[in-house]
């Protein structure tokens, strides 16, 4: 049995006299431990079983105050969440950005949306994209405007000055980006093309004075030119100014003979190519329009067939067979309108950014056509070609 020794207590108990205690040698290992209890709670067992004090009194120092479970719990809590949040951010998708495309086709857009992808955006990565398209019927545009302003896009982009009237009716605030329109102005869409204001902006195709330059290439290349015939949709609210320009331009020119055919829908085209075969004029002059453009295939071979040269505004005359066209570069200018995109997209308001006008053009000559015509291209036009198809 180990020695025991008599100890006497702190006074600050002194205030309940205990008889003294018998306490195990090996208390003095530590003292402090008998601070913290009265000794009068000690149970008589003590003077029997000493080890049993050991056991259960607490072994910590009067200023090592143990940490009560509940703030510990609190801490455990804290500190996990300094590591789970950033996960459940992370876990979380992004909102992307949300564009409405709005037209008369999707392969109207297409080009446009390769032009994105130069800029960085993936849709589905951090950009999303809503399309809607008329597919040849016009009179579902009210509807498919009132849709797209109800999905609320941060953005809108619309191909065709018609769609972008409807857009700008329709709303006021989602931001408009407009590409492949003619004279923004003079059809309504903006005041002016350094302020257009509200929320649109975008960039414009062509202007008056590209019509002047349609029919001085198509007089250089065919010098005895005197008659020419003007294919136009006298619906188009640029196309009585465009008219009045080919009209001056003529004259200028020495062009005695010009004439408007004017065509409004498919159904008129067969009617207008039969005045064309009883005109017998010395060479076709398009319009560039929705019309003609979509049935610039049908265009194009009727005037093969009947051997009449033909000028228009876009490639896609050429490539279908039509002898030549001159206007603004496609490529650059879908390339501009995902600039403004991109622009908006990081803050910026359509009021503050000038409408876009072409800086490139690009004249295409159809050499094949030309042969098969029994024309002879000058030279310096053929130079001055940025495409010739041969």
């Amino acid at each position: 049995m180990q020695c025991h020794q008599l100890v006497s207590f702190n006074r600050r108990f002194l205030a309940h006299p205990v008889a003294p205690v018998l306490v195990p040698a090996q208390a003095r290992m530590c003292p402090y431990a008998w601070r913290t209890r009265r000794v009068d709670t000690l149970a008589p067992s003590l003077y029997t079983r000493p080890h049993t004090l050991f056991d259960r009194l607490p072994l910590a120092r009067p200023e090592e105050t143990p940490m009560p479970r509940p703030m510990v719990g609190l801490l455990v809590v804290l500190v996990l969440s300094l590591f789970v949040a950033p996960l459940a951010t992370e876990a979380q998708p992004a909102k992307l950005p949300r564009i409405g495309a709005l037209g008369r086709t999707s392969t109207a857009a297409g080009s446009f949306w390769q032009a994105l992808r130069d800029l960085g955006y993936v849709e589905g990565h951090n950009l999303a994209i809503e399309a809607r398209w008329l597919e040849d019927q016009p009179e579902r545009l009210p509807d498919l405007v009132a849709e797209m302003v109800r999905l609320q896009p941060d953005l809108l982009v619309t191909f065709s000055h018609r769609v972008a009237l409807a857009a700008k009716e329709a709303t006021t605030t989602i931001p408009i980006v407009f590409v492949y329109v003619n004279d923004p102005v003079g059809v309504g869409l903006v005041a002016s093309l350094a302020h257009p204001g509200a929320n649109i902006t975008g960039v414009s195709l062509q202007g008056l004075d590209l019509i002047g330059k349609r029919l001085q290439l198509l007089k250089e290349a065919l010098p005895r030119l005197t008659h020419v015939t003007y294919l136009r949709n006298p619906t188009e609210p640029y196309s009585a100014a465009y008219w009045t320009e080919v009209q001056g331009t003529a004259r200028a020119l020495g062009v005695n003979q010009i004439q408007s055919l004017e065509v409004r829908g498919p159904e008129e085209f067969e009617r207008a190519f039969g005045e064309l075969v009883r005109a017998r004029p010395d060479a076709l002059l398009v319009e560039s329009n929705a019309l003609t453009g979509t049935y610039r295939r049908q265009i194009a071979a009727f005037m093969a067939e009947h051997q009449l040269p033909t000028m228009a505004a876009v490639c896609s005359f050429v490539d279908a067979g039509g002898l030549m066209a001159y206007g603004p570069s496609l490529q650059e200018h879908v390339h501009r309108a995902a600039a403004l995109v991109d622009k908006i997209l990081k803050g910026a308001k359509p009021a503050d950014l000038p409408v876009e006008q072409p800086t490139k053009f690009e004249l295409v000559i159809n050499l094949k056509t030309a042969q098969a015509l029994g024309l002879t291209i000058p030279p310096t036009m053929l130079f001055q070609a940025d495409d010739v198809i041969r």
